[in-house]
């Protein structure tokens, strides 16, 4: 995911992977979120579905194979520089996607992966889109990361 200046707003995709009570999880290797924690994902290819994107990007980032499933949150991340030009647009599109083999390890352009449970998040600096989510979702509450 890293479209800078963009001429158009970039669609991406992100894979919501929970098991055993810890969520999937890469830290961003690349702008606009470098070295955030962060749901795995990234831009969807031309005439792939959300959910080919979903299981292509979860795979190549993390090497766990996952199958997805329903959308579960939509946002925007638009991103400005100093001079007030546009650097990054990205629609993103987060599906929730089932486990289905393979252990984390950090891959592409993340510079690591892991399972991550709510105890871990006050110590990591966890992308604030991903907070986010995770609370809509109910796996974080507010004021315990």
């Amino acid at each position: 995911m890293g479209n800078e200046y963009p001429d158009r707003p970039t669609v991406a995709v992100g894979g919501v992977v929970i098991r055993d009570g810890k969520v999937l999880l890469v830290r961003r290797g690349k702008a606009p979120a470098l070295g955030e924690w962060a749901i795995p994902g990234g831009g969807v290819e031309l005439g792939e579905t959300l959910e080919e994107a979903v299981e292509r990007e979860v795979r190549e980032e993390t090497g766990v194979r996952v199958r997805a499933g329903r959308m579960c949150h939509l946002f925007e991340d638009i991103r400005k520089d100093e001079a007030g030009r546009i650097r990054f647009h990205y629609v993103i599109v987060d599906l929730l996607a089932e486990y289905q083999s393979g252990e984390p390890r950090a891959a592409d352009d993340a510079h690591d992966a892991a399972w991550l449970g709510p105890v871990d998040f006050p110590s990591l600096p966890v992308n604030q889109s991903t907070l986010d989510l995770l609370r809509k979702l109910g796996f974080l509450r507010h004021g315990t990361e």
